[in-house]
């Protein structure tokens, strides 16, 4: 009997595997990248997806297992006005695994390198959400002079990740340690499998998988289905088949793995920003706490301003897209009066 249900086992990762392979190559010929692949160092190529024409370039950065694809209700409006340009960090999407550290800091000089390796000169209006917040202040802490101003939306802030109480460090190592099974699992096409039920409205299966890891797991992925299908329909198949693949959990557990290493360098880079045209947005249902956070940001500049968006979750963009565009549009053109 214990050998049998060895070989079943066997049989059914050999299937799975099979199968994810078969419909990865499926993938990579229906959903191919939008924007264009750039070499920023030897075997590592980075995905940037560019449009509209003028400046400052606005450079549009994700949350922390977020894509280009994010921003696609707020992309196409900011084309309309200037050049625009979303991008996928590296493990995310259309990009190629990037190899640790994966902290902002890192991250920011990999943002550099790609923005010059793309021929974008600058200067460059910078759109964080989340911990891409993390990442675009930690650019213009490093590239100052290149910078023309921020807009951080919803940001995430050192100080929470540095005083936290040991029940969120032990949520955010179940993070990590969830987001490695969930590389295991996207290996034998078992995430694959899940998500096409789930697009398909059976929730049954993916719901009982979840449900194996805990309560919090369970919330955590009617949360992500619930943001996702914010974004236009029209992604949602892509967003499906990236999330179906291995390295976009491997991405997500080092990012999360590097969070509070974030948070530190970050904490001692901050400097006040001068008059750098910069909005901070906060999403209307954070914390008290977490706002005057985000208005202590907006304190770095002495033209910044905080704003809160009615009637928003963490994805603000998504909840409202015009706020966001707007914002942006503020900026901009307070960087072209100032130059």
């Amino acid at each position: 009997m214990f050998w049998a249900i060895v070989a079943l086992l066997v049989f059914v990762v050999a299937v799975g595997a099979s199968y994810q392979i078969t419909q990865s190559a499926a993938d990579a010929a229906r959903f191919p990248p939008p924007g264009k692949l750039v070499t920023i160092s030897p075997g590592r190529r980075l995905h940037i997806d560019c449009r509209g024409t003028g400046g400052p370039t606005v450079v549009l950065e994700a949350g922390i297992a977020a894509s280009s694809l994010s921003w696609s209700r707020v992309q196409p409006r900011v084309a309309e006005f200037t050049r625009v340009c979303s991008y996928d960090r590296g493990g995310l999407a259309w990009s190629d695994p990037s190899a640790p550290p994966l902290t902002a800091t890192h991250m920011a000089a990999q943002l550099h390198a790609l923005l010059g390796a793309a021929s974008l000169p600058p200067k460059y209006v910078l759109v964080g959400h989340s911990f891409g917040a993390f990442v675009v202040l930690a650019f213009a802490s490093r590239f100052r002079d290149q910078v023309a101003g921020l807009v951080l939306v919803d940001p995430i802030y050192p100080s929470e990740w540095l005083a936290m109480s040991s029940e969120q460090r032990f949520r955010l190592r179940g993070g990590v340690f969830l987001s490695r099974v969930g590389g295991v699992l996207a290996r034998v096409g078992a995430v694959r499998a899940c998500l096409s039920l789930l697009a398909g409205g059976s929730t049954g299966l993916p719901r009982t998988v979840a449900k194996l890891f805990g309560a919090e797991a369970s919330a955590t992925l009617d949360r992500l289905v619930g943001e996702v299908q914010k974004l236009p329909p029209e992604v949602w198949p892509a967003v499906r088949a990236h999330w179906s693949q291995p390295k976009s959990f491997v991405s997500m557990a080092g990012h999360l793995g590097s969070l509070t290493k974030s948070a530190a360098e970050l904490s001692t880079r901050l400097r006040p920003l001068g008059d750098l045209p910069m909005i901070v947005i906060s999403a209307e249902s954070q914390p008290l706490a977490c706002k005057a956070e985000h208005k202590a940001l907006a304190a770095l500049s002495t033209h910044g301003q905080h704003v809160v968006a009615p009637q928003t979750g963490h994805w603000v963009h998504l909840d409202d897209a015009t706020l966001v565009v707007e914002a942006i549009r503020h900026v901009v053109q307070a960087a072209k009066n100032a130059s």
